[in-house]
């Protein structure tokens, strides 16, 4: 099988891909420093521990296993820690990437996934974003991701690295299985805050702004559950594989779910009480972000048959029940 070295192959997002490539007759190789993934997450191919900043140790796993292509989900991704700490961000981000690329040009590995974000658009309120619109990142997490992007096409044409880019928003759910999930210290995704309530790890949910102009005053936001996300980097991988250009697609479903709707869902799934209150707006919280997929439809054949809020929270509510990692 064809060995596919899998950056953040132990984070919420890159576990998810690794079991799917493997399902598709691919040898994921997980490479993670642990500091936000979790070695109980390596479940479906070899774990090699390392950092992407670390340039010797990403030649040794190039010259072990000799990868087909790369999926680069590793990342520090925390927008307010970003605003605070630019330097982390840029650091990491950008010169791990820049490591990395430079690693798989060495090794003649020149077909590259790379999981970027709309954050690179910026605060463009009530509009479906498309792979077109104007790129106005607002802190440096997005800045960072940009940056890598505009490092691809470089590359590209220096070196001939083709590469697929996915820009998206809000990832949720879990393996319908329950093998992977969603496990994050501290949390700060929306769907796990609120199961943390359910089961008494925190005392109850803070609503940042209701007085927004949205049907019910809440904030909405774009939700694509993990495994279609995932899949559609398997289908970037095989354009790749097919020969293709390099592309940008962004992933979403073009509407979105308010905070309250996805409080309501949640309740109703679990039958379980929900504790709330209600808090001031977040600086640089939209009203409204979603993301169109047309592209991705179109061009790749992907279908986000999971993204339900249903089903996606029936599928967190399964995972987070097991309790998460141990390490």
């Amino acid at each position: 099988m064809k060995n596919i070295l899998v950056t953040g192959g132990a984070g919420y997002i890159g576990s998810h891909a690794c079991k799917v490539l493997r399902e598709n007759g691919y040898t994921p190789v997980a490479f993670d420093n642990l500091a936000t993934g979790w070695q109980d997450a390596v479940r479906f191919g070899p774990f090699e521990h390392g950092d992407l900043c670390d340039r010797d140790r990403l030649d040794q796993v190039f010259e072990r296993y000799h990868p087909h292509a790369v999926m680069h989900f590793a990342a520090l991704s925390q927008v307010g820690e970003s605003v605070e700490k630019p330097g982390l961000y840029w650091r990491n981000n950008v010169l791990g990437s820049l490591n990395l690329i430079e690693a798989a040009v060495a090794a003649d590995c020149r077909k590259l996934v790379f999981s970027s974000t709309c954050a690179t658009y910026g605060d463009q309120d009530g509009v479906v974003l498309d792979e077109d619109s104007s790129q106005y990142p607002a802190n440096s997490y997005g800045s960072s991701k940009r940056a890598i992007e505009e490092m691809l096409r470089d590359f590209e044409a220096a070196h001939g690295l083709r590469s697929v880019t996915f820009r998206y928003f809000n990832v949720a759910g879990a393996d319908p299985e329950a093998e992977v999930g969603e496990f994050h210290r501290p949390e700060t995704h929306l769907i796990p805050l609120i199961l943390d309530v359910i089961e008494g790890k925190r005392a109850d949910l803070t609503i940042f702004g209701t007085d927004y102009d949205t049907p019910d005053g809440t904030c909405i936001r774009d939700y694509v559950h993990v495994m279609d996300l995932v899949d559609a980097h398997v289908l970037g991988l095989k354009w790749l594989e097919d020969g293709n250009p390099s592309r940008v697609f962004n992933l979403g479903t073009g509407h979105g779910f308010s905070v309250r709707e996805v409080v309501d869902e949640v309740r109703r799934v679990t039958n379980k009480a929900i504790a709330c209150k209600e808090g001031p707006r977040r600086d640089g919280d939209c009203a409204k972000l979603v993301s169109g997929s047309d592209r991705a439809i179109r061009e790749l054949g992907w279908r986000p048959d999971r993204s339900s809020l249903e089903r996606m929270v029936a599928d967190a509510w399964k995972w987070h029940q097991k309790g998460g990692y141990s390490s």
